[in-house]
Order: structure tokens, then sequence, then C-alpha cells
């Protein structure tokens, strides 16, 4: 059943597919629908399953289930199945969970790994640079631990 975001506990499980490009205003609203429609097919069969999505800055895809939901490989499999067809359909990438995703001033950045390398050795990015960590678990993590600075997240190593 889907329910609304904010109405999910922090132990709620969730999966975060950030794309490559900003998603164009003029694809926002249909998006948006394919993305309800989506949460709302996903276990229709599980009258006690409840789950959400956001679209965050426009850029990352946000799934989210409760904690307490059976999920299964088949179920999993739908939702990439799905992320596949975003792909195709919309001309990004969003399975790729080595690129790195920041903040440039109001702007947010996707590199790959080699890139943002780079870009640290040239002082472009610092230490203070806010990253997301698009591998949290929970919607607790995604609230408080997803926008960091470099030093709190694991791209930390490549200070």
């Amino acid at each position: 059943m889907f329910v609304e975001f904010n109405t999910l506990s922090e132990e709620a499980k969730v999966w975060v597919y950030p794309s490559s490009r900003k998603f164009y205003p003029q694809e926002i609203d249909e998006l948006k629908e394919k993305l309800q429609s989506f949460v709302e097919a996903w276990k229709q069969d599980d009258a006690d399953f409840k789950a959400s999505f956001e679209l965050k800055y426009n850029r990352f895809i946000i799934f989210s289930a409760e904690e307490g939901s059976t999920l299964t490989n088949a179920d999993i499999d739908k939702q990439v199945a799905f992320i596949l067809q975003l792909q195709q359909e919309y001309e990004v990438e969003l399975l790729d969970k080595m690129n790195v995703c920041f903040k440039q001033g109001e702007f947010i950045q996707y590199k790959d790994v080699k890139e943002f390398k780079k870009l640290l050795k040239k002082k472009s990015v610092s230490a203070k640079t806010i990253v997301f960590d698009n591998l949290v678990q929970t919607k607790g993590e995604l609230e408080n631990y997803w926008e960091v600075p470099i030093t709190e997240s694991w791209y930390n190593r490549f200070l």
C-alpha cells in the first residue's frame, strides 16, 4: 500500500537511486506518477505492506518500505527492473552506485570516483564539501547521514 513518505518509521528500509542528471521540469510530474504507480502495484497482494517514494532535488529516486514488510528477491528484482525501465525512458544512469554525488554551491554534481579524486587533488572540493551517501539503509540513516561533509562519510578515505 502506498503511504506518505513522512509516515514511515525511521527503521523503514530505503533504496537510493542517484540520477546522472537532474530530471527536467517537464519530466517531473510524469515521473512522480510512474513512481507512485509502481509503489502502489509493487506488492499489491500484501495488505500489510507499506511503501513510499521521494524524489529529492529532482535527482534522487528514493524508495522506502516499512521494516516489518517481507521483501523477497523477486520483489527487489521488480524494483530494479522498474529502475532499468526508467533509465532507458529518461536516458539517465540510475544504478551506478560508484559515482559520487556532491553539492557544489547550489548545484548537485555527479562524477565518477576517478574524476572526484582529481577534484580533491585540485582542491575544487574540500573536506567540508557535502556528499550524498547513497548506501544508507534506513529512513533514519537517510535523514541523518545521507547529506554529510566528506569527513563524515566513507569518501573520507580519498582525502
